[in-house]
Order: structure tokens, then C-alpha cells, then sequence
């Protein structure tokens, strides 16, 4: 079994967790089963000084988990039918966090396929952010879940490491804000990421 990540690894710029975050180790367990997923694409989100992020306009009930402390699971409920999950950064007071856009699923691949039985091919399964959330059956109820906790029903270990020629950055998908900033991150020629869409319309993040 690989190493439980700690909160003092994750407190860091939500640029640079994003960045360590690929090929670590999403690990969801339920009733139903255990699926853990490799992360393989991935998106930064600052706060006050990100226009992009859901913390720019300040402090709110919606995005309290997004604060802080670092190490918690920040979920959120998107166009009335989807729910999108972010690892938390940075220490308590300072916003930032990281958006979960895509996985390899590595145990737990019959579960994970029946909660999505529309995927094509084994590299789809877990690929967008509202998908991968459906595979590891994330959802509101996770919201604050502590990542760090040995007893946590959802946990963040340590994985493989991604080679540095092997990481690409650029555009995040879809925002309405800052469009240009490079702060998506994806393996190379991982199965599991997605095709990049310019934003330029409000979104719901």
C-alpha cells in the first residue's frame, strides 16, 4: 500500500499542488466497493487574486471548504446535475485549491464502470471532472471530507511520480475569466484527459 499523504504536503500554492498532484493516488471507498484513480489532469484555482475561482469575490457558505485548512475535499454542485471535486491548498484563511479533471483508474475498474457505463474504452472511464467524481461516488455529502485522515471514506496517497518531461500545462477548460493562464496540468499521452475547450461564457464554477 502506498503512503497516506499529510496535510503540511498539500499546504502549498494550489499552482505547484496541482502540479504534484498528477500520478497521485485518489482512493474512495463505499458500501458499494473501493475505486482509486491515478490523477492525470488537473486544474489550479487561487482566490482573491484569481478572477476564475469561485473564492475571487470573497469568503461565502458555498466555497467555506475552500479556505482552508489544507488536505480537505472541496465539492460543488455544477448546471443542476453535476458535481465537481477540488483538493484544498495553502493554509486556513488563504483560498486555493484544485480541480480534479481526470484519473486512470487503477483498482475498483467493474464499479467504477458500472456507475458509468456510457464510457468508451477503459481510458474514458474516469475522464472529466464530473465523470471522475461519478466513478469514485463523490458528491455533496463529501464536501469538507479530510483527505488526510486515516479513517477518511475518500483518501489521497502518495502514487507514482510523473516524470517532468512527461507534465503539460495550458489553458484552463471552459472559464469565463482568465483564459490564458496556463494553469491546467495533464500527463502526456494519458488516455484519461480531455480535449481542451476555450471558455469565453459564464461558468458555473
Amino acid at each position: 500500500m502506498s503512503r497516506q499523504l499529510t496535510r503540511d504536503e498539500l499546504a502549498i500554492d494550489p499552482v505547484e499542488l496541482a502540479r504534484r498532484l498528477l500520478g497521485r493516488v485518489l482512493e474512495s471507498r463505499s458500501e458499494q466497493g473501493t475505486v482509486r484513480v491515478r490523477l492525470a489532469e488537473v486544474e489550479a484555482y487561487r482566490g482573491l487574486d484569481d478572477p476564475a475561482s469561485h473564492c475571487y469575490r470573497g469568503r461565502t457558505p458555498r466555497n467555506e471548504v475552500m479556505w482552508g485548512p489544507a488536505g480537505h475535499l472541496y465539492v460543488y454542485f455544477v448546471y443542476g446535475m453535476h458535481f465537481c471535486a477540488n483538493i484544498v491548498g495553502l493554509t486556513e484563511g488563504q483560498p486555493g485549491a484544485v480541480l480534479l479533471r481526470a484519473g486512470e483508474v487503477e483498482t475498483g475498474s467493474e464499479l467504477a464502470r458500472m456507475r458509468r457505463p456510457t464510457a468508451r474504452g477503459n481510458g474514458a472511464v474516469a475522464k472529466g471532472p464530473a465523470v471522475l467524481t461519478s466513478v469514485l461516488g463523490v458528491d455533496r455529502a463529501h464536501n469538507g471530507i479530510d483527505l488526510t485522515d486515516p479513517d477518511s471514506s475518500v483518501r489521497l496517497f502518495d502514487g507514482t511520480p510523473v516524470p517532468e518531461e512527461r507534465i503539460r500545462t495550458g489553458p484552463r477548460v471552459g472559464v469565463a475569466a482568465a483564459m490564458d493562464i496556463p494553469w491546467r496540468f495533464w500527463i502526456d499521452g494519458s488516455p484519461a484527459v480531455g480535449t481542451y475547450r476555450r471558455g469565453g461564457r459564464v461558468r458555473a464554477r
